[in-house]
Protein backbone atom coordinates (compact mmCIF):
# COMPACT_ATOMS: atom_id res chain seq x y z
CA UNK A 1 0.00 0.00 0.00
CA UNK A 2 2.98 2.46 0.70
CA UNK A 3 4.34 1.90 -2.86
CA UNK A 4 1.03 3.30 -4.15
CA UNK A 5 1.09 5.90 -2.47
CA UNK A 6 4.77 7.11 -3.34
CA UNK A 7 3.67 6.49 -7.17
CA UNK A 8 1.11 8.81 -6.76
CA UNK A 9 2.94 11.57 -4.74
CA UNK A 10 5.60 11.45 -7.40
CA UNK A 11 2.49 11.84 -9.94
CA UNK A 12 2.33 15.16 -7.96
CA UNK A 13 6.15 16.64 -8.09
CA UNK A 14 6.33 16.89 -11.71
CA UNK A 15 6.63 12.98 -12.60
CA UNK A 16 4.02 13.99 -15.24
CA UNK A 17 5.39 17.06 -16.51
CA UNK A 18 7.32 18.43 -19.57
CA UNK A 19 10.55 16.93 -18.68
CA UNK A 20 8.88 13.76 -18.34
CA UNK A 21 7.77 14.08 -22.22
CA UNK A 22 10.77 15.50 -23.60
CA UNK A 23 13.02 12.36 -21.45
CA UNK A 24 10.52 10.13 -23.43
CA UNK A 25 11.29 11.47 -26.79
CA UNK A 26 15.01 11.35 -26.29
CA UNK A 27 14.73 7.73 -24.66
CA UNK A 28 12.70 6.36 -27.89
CA UNK A 29 15.29 8.63 -30.28
CA UNK A 30 18.33 7.08 -28.83
CA UNK A 31 17.14 3.63 -28.72
CA UNK A 32 16.07 3.94 -32.10
CA UNK A 33 19.84 4.58 -33.26
CA UNK A 34 20.82 1.81 -31.17
CA UNK A 35 22.68 4.19 -28.86
CA UNK A 36 23.38 2.98 -24.88
CA UNK A 37 22.75 5.68 -22.29
CA UNK A 38 27.00 5.46 -21.94
CA UNK A 39 27.89 6.60 -25.34
CA UNK A 40 25.29 9.19 -25.58
CA UNK A 41 26.49 10.73 -22.78
CA UNK A 42 30.13 10.15 -23.65
CA UNK A 43 29.43 11.92 -27.17
CA UNK A 44 27.61 14.74 -25.89
CA UNK A 45 30.38 15.19 -22.27
CA UNK A 46 27.64 14.38 -19.76
CA UNK A 47 27.56 12.09 -16.99
CA UNK A 48 24.97 9.15 -17.89
CA UNK A 49 23.81 8.92 -14.69
CA UNK A 50 22.40 12.62 -15.66
CA UNK A 51 21.12 11.50 -19.21
CA UNK A 52 19.33 8.54 -16.71
CA UNK A 53 17.58 11.51 -15.15
CA UNK A 54 16.72 13.47 -18.08
CA UNK A 55 15.16 10.35 -19.89
CA UNK A 56 13.66 9.50 -16.24
CA UNK A 57 12.28 12.54 -15.82
CA UNK A 58 13.78 12.59 -12.25
CA UNK A 59 14.59 16.54 -11.68
CA UNK A 60 15.78 15.58 -8.04
CA UNK A 61 18.93 14.12 -9.87
CA UNK A 62 19.75 17.29 -11.72
CA UNK A 63 21.46 20.67 -12.21
CA UNK A 64 19.05 23.65 -12.38
CA UNK A 65 16.74 24.22 -14.73
CA UNK A 66 19.44 26.74 -16.93
CA UNK A 67 21.93 23.43 -17.11
CA UNK A 68 19.02 20.87 -17.65
CA UNK A 69 17.85 23.64 -20.30
CA UNK A 70 21.10 23.24 -21.87
CA UNK A 71 21.82 19.70 -21.74
CA UNK A 72 18.46 19.08 -23.33
CA UNK A 73 19.45 20.86 -26.01
CA UNK A 74 22.41 19.49 -27.26
CA UNK A 75 20.82 16.46 -26.73
CA UNK A 76 17.95 16.83 -29.14
CA UNK A 77 20.68 18.12 -31.81
CA UNK A 78 22.81 15.36 -31.18
CA UNK A 79 19.95 12.85 -31.74
CA UNK A 80 18.68 15.23 -34.89
CA UNK A 81 15.43 15.89 -33.19
CA UNK A 82 13.29 18.55 -33.81
CA UNK A 83 15.19 21.14 -31.25
CA UNK A 84 12.76 23.93 -31.37
CA UNK A 85 10.05 21.51 -30.66
CA UNK A 86 11.35 19.96 -27.62
CA UNK A 87 13.23 23.74 -25.63
CA UNK A 88 8.59 24.43 -26.46
CA UNK A 89 7.81 21.27 -25.10
CA UNK A 90 10.22 21.93 -22.05
CA UNK A 91 9.18 25.38 -21.51
CA UNK A 92 5.36 23.96 -21.26
CA UNK A 93 3.56 22.85 -18.41
CA UNK A 94 1.30 20.93 -18.35
CA UNK A 95 -1.69 19.93 -15.78
CA UNK A 96 -3.68 16.90 -15.60
CA UNK A 97 -6.51 17.35 -16.49
CA UNK A 98 -9.61 14.91 -15.81
CA UNK A 99 -12.65 14.09 -18.08
CA UNK A 100 -15.18 15.60 -15.09
CA UNK A 101 -13.77 18.74 -15.83
CA UNK A 102 -13.66 18.46 -19.17
CA UNK A 103 -17.20 17.75 -18.88
CA UNK A 104 -18.24 20.21 -16.52
CA UNK A 105 -16.59 22.86 -18.73
CA UNK A 106 -18.25 22.20 -22.20
CA UNK A 107 -21.32 22.56 -19.80
CA UNK A 108 -21.07 25.51 -18.89
CA UNK A 109 -20.01 26.85 -22.86
CA UNK A 110 -23.30 25.44 -23.84
CA UNK A 111 -25.08 26.55 -21.17
CA UNK A 112 -23.78 29.85 -22.24
CA UNK A 113 -24.60 29.50 -25.97
CA UNK A 114 -28.18 28.63 -25.21
CA UNK A 115 -28.76 31.61 -23.31
CA UNK A 116 -30.58 34.37 -25.12
CA UNK A 117 -28.78 37.36 -25.97
CA UNK A 118 -30.14 40.86 -24.31
CA UNK A 119 -31.76 42.64 -27.56
CA UNK A 120 -32.31 46.05 -26.66
CA UNK A 121 -35.76 47.23 -27.79
CA UNK A 122 -34.78 50.97 -28.37
CA UNK A 123 -32.28 49.84 -31.04
CA UNK A 124 -35.37 47.29 -32.58
CA UNK A 125 -37.86 50.24 -32.78
CA UNK A 126 -34.72 52.35 -34.47
CA UNK A 127 -34.04 49.59 -36.92
CA UNK A 128 -37.92 49.40 -37.81
CA UNK A 129 -38.29 53.04 -38.33
CA UNK A 130 -35.20 53.88 -40.44
CA UNK A 131 -36.18 50.66 -42.60
CA UNK A 132 -39.81 51.76 -43.19
CA UNK A 133 -38.55 55.10 -44.20
CA UNK A 134 -36.43 54.04 -46.87
CA UNK A 135 -38.99 51.71 -47.87
CA UNK A 136 -40.74 54.36 -47.97
CA UNK A 137 -38.71 56.62 -50.01
CA UNK A 138 -37.29 53.83 -52.24
CA UNK A 139 -41.59 53.31 -53.06
CA UNK A 140 -42.04 57.23 -53.96
CA UNK A 141 -38.81 57.35 -55.97
CA UNK A 142 -40.28 53.81 -58.02
CA UNK A 143 -43.93 54.71 -58.00
CA UNK A 144 -42.72 58.87 -59.89
CA UNK A 145 -40.37 57.01 -62.24
CA UNK A 146 -43.12 54.79 -63.74
CA UNK A 147 -46.42 57.50 -63.65
CA UNK A 148 -44.12 60.19 -65.06
CA UNK A 149 -44.02 58.13 -68.36
CA UNK A 150 -47.96 57.26 -68.37
CA UNK A 151 -48.83 60.68 -67.26
CA UNK A 152 -47.77 62.01 -71.14
CA UNK A 153 -48.46 58.79 -73.41
CA UNK A 154 -49.32 55.45 -73.44
CA UNK A 155 -46.66 53.49 -75.55
CA UNK A 156 -48.96 52.59 -78.76
CA UNK A 157 -49.60 56.51 -79.00
CA UNK A 158 -45.96 56.84 -79.03
CA UNK A 159 -45.65 54.62 -81.78
CA UNK A 160 -48.22 56.14 -83.92
CA UNK A 161 -46.70 59.53 -83.46
CA UNK A 162 -43.42 58.64 -84.85
CA UNK A 163 -44.82 56.60 -88.02
CA UNK A 164 -46.51 59.76 -88.84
Amino acid sequence: MKEIKSVSENDNKGENSSLKRIGNFIKEARLSRNQSVEELASDLKIGAHQLEAIEEGNEEKLPEKVFVKAMIRRISQKLKLDTEFIMDEYKTERKEVKIEEIVEEVSKKNYRSKQPKNLNPEGFIIFILISGFLGLIASSLIFNLFSGSSQNQSPKQELIKKTK
